[in-house]
This record gives C-alpha cells, structure tokens and sequence, in this order.
C-alpha cells in the first residue's frame, strides 16, 4: 500500500508517510506531558495517606514492594507488553506480507478464503456511484483519473464475474486484481475529497463502507505470520530486555524509579500505545515509555532530575534511526538492481 505511485510523486505514498512521521514525532511528546499530569494528579489525591509516601519513596534495595503495589505494577507492565506486542505485531505482520507479496504475489496478493460474491455487492455499490457522477465540472486532470477509475472499476468487475473464489482468479492476474482495488481505494477518497464532485453524504457514506468490504480481499494475514511474529517479539524481548530497561529505568533520571513513576510512566505508555494500534499508527514502544519515563522525574524534581548524556543520546538515536535506514535501504535496493 505504502509503495503504490500518487501522481508525480514516485513510488512512495507521501500522505501515509506523513501520517507515520506525525505519529512518531507526536506519541513521545504525549507520553511525556500525560506522565507529568498524571503525576501531579496522584500525588494530589494522596497527599495525605500514608500508602502515598510510599509510593513517591525509593524502594527499599532488595526488599520487595507491598502486595497492593505491586498488584498495581504487574498491571500496568502487562498493559505495556500486551499493547506493545499489538503495536509492533502490526509493523512486523505487515513487513512479512510486504515480502510475501513481492516475492511470490500469486499466493499472497489476496486472501484466497473469500467468496467473490462477498465482494461483488460493495464493488456493485462503489460503481452505483461513480457512475453517476457528473464529470463535467472537473479539471482535464481530474477527468482523466476519473476515467481511469471507470476503467479499473469495470477491470475488477470482471475478473470477479469469472471467478467463485479469489483462488479462481489467474495467477498472472491476482497482483493487478490487488493493485486496481487499492488503487480504487486511493481514488474514490480523492473523489469524496474534491469539491468539484457532487456527491450527498449518503453516497460519500456508501462509498467508505463499500471500499472497506473490498479491502478485506488485500488487507489481511495469515494465522501463520501472526504467530510467527508473536513468537519473535517474546523471544527477542525475553533475550534483550535487560540493556533496554536498564536505560530507561535507571539511566533516564538522575534518581531511582519511585512506585509512582514506574506505574505512572507505564500506565501512560500502555494508553498511548493501545490508542495509536487503534488508530492503525505505529509507534516505538521504547520512545514512548522513555519519554514517560522522563515525565515522570520532571513532574518529580524539574527538569534538573533527568540526565543530560542519556536524554541527548536517546534524541540523537531517535534523529538518526529514521534517515539511516532510509539511506541504507535505498542504497542496498539499487546495489541489488544493479546486479540483478
């Protein structure tokens, strides 16, 4: 979906990698303003109990949390890994499909469980619309989209007409059948979104809905990739969490995480997480929870609580990641052009 061409604009769909760039910049900056609130907001109501000290306290070395906090703590670390397995699950499912797709789009194009006619009916709607539109009042640009629409919608119709399932589709042609749906996808929202087409809520609803019910034919995964990932994400964790925690739970601050932080900057990070899956944004989990992390011991003690060499590496590692591997793998893809 990401590499589907806009208009003079190459192979990259500029809009998604916006939508991925906000999302990366903004989930930090979240984590990190809701823990301060968050802070104040707790040591507000407990001000005046004596399990409140306790949880703004240093933890006693070696000596382990009361029952109720640590109740509390187990929560919230599970909240973290179950969201920041949803999160990062979804990157890492879509990687694999992306692979798949390239390398052999003849098994994994489309999800070959469908019935045709479960695609047929939102196909039918979509054309009930478009076809109805008055052209007239577009650009010659415009124009020109428009029938390339009317063209792929007839395409798709027709290889649906011919077929009982997905997996009757040709081979040869199930990769165009997947490109003319998500390219109908991507200009039917251009065409709810231009003024000059005259279409009624009601038929812009139809539209949505009806490109939804198609798009269940190229968005998917098999059992096996989910797994497969899942099972990847527990083990790398079970074998590098200690580096990564050691950074963020003792490096961050110039103290040692209090009860309070840890649950505060967990609670946060898990929310934020689970929100940005719901969205369908993908997110760092670790930016998102050291950034909680670093709320937690401003709202603590002021900005004089973090640690400066921590805080910049950690800035200049999130400045870097993102440009590295964009250079790196456009390099290695036109080294393998070459040769290849």
């Amino acid at each position: 979906y990401y590499l589907l061409p806009e208009a003079n604009e190459g192979g990259v769909n500029w809009t998604k990698a916006k939508e991925i760039g906000l999302s990366l910049l903004l989930s930090p900056a979240v984590g990190f303003t809701i823990t301060i609130i968050l802070m104040l907001i707790l040591r507000m109501v407990t001000r005046k109990s004596k399990d409140g000290d306790e949880l703004f306290k240093e933890p006693k070395k070696n000596a382990p949390p009361p029952f109720w906090i640590r109740s509390i703590l187990v929560l919230t670390c599970t909240a973290v890994s179950f969201f920041h397995g949803q999160n990062d699950g979804q990157k890492g499912v879509g990687l694999i499909m992306l692979i798949l797709i390239g390398i052999v789009p003849a098994y994994f194009a489309l999800d070959m469980r469908l019935q045709t006619d479960k695609l047929n009916q939102p196909l039918a709607q979509v054309g009930s619309v478009i076809y109805a539109i008055d052209s007239a009042h577009l650009s010659a640009n415009d124009k020109k989209k428009f029938t390339n629409l009317l063209a792929m919608h007839a395409e798709l119709k027709g290889h649906f007409d011919k077929a009982t399932t997905l997996n009757d589709v040709p081979k040869a042609k199930r990769f165009e059948v997947r490109k003319d749906i998500m390219l109908i996808d991507r200009d039917v929202k251009k065409l709810i979104d231009n003024e000059d087409v005259r279409l009624s809520e009601t038929d812009k609803a139809t539209l949505t809905a009806s490109m939804k019910s198609l798009r269940k034919a190229t968005d998917y995964s098999p059992f096996w990739v989910i797994l497969m990932i899942s099972l990847s994400l527990g083990v790398g964790t079970m074998i590098g969490w200690k580096r990564i925690v050691k950074t963020i739970g003792e490096k961050i601050g110039k103290e040692h995480l209090t009860y309070a932080q840890g649950a505060s900057a967990e609670l946060v990070a898990s929310a934020t997480i689970g929100l940005s899956s719901y969205g369908g944004w993908p997110v760092s989990t670790t930016q998102v929870l050291s950034s909680a992390v670093a709320g937690s011991m401003v709202a603590s003690k002021g900005v004089k609580n973090l640690q400066p060499a921590t805080v910049r590496n950690i800035l200049l590692t999130w400045a870097l990641t993102l440009p590295v591997v964009v250079v790196l793998s456009g390099t290695l893809f036109l080294l393998f052009r070459s040769i290849f």
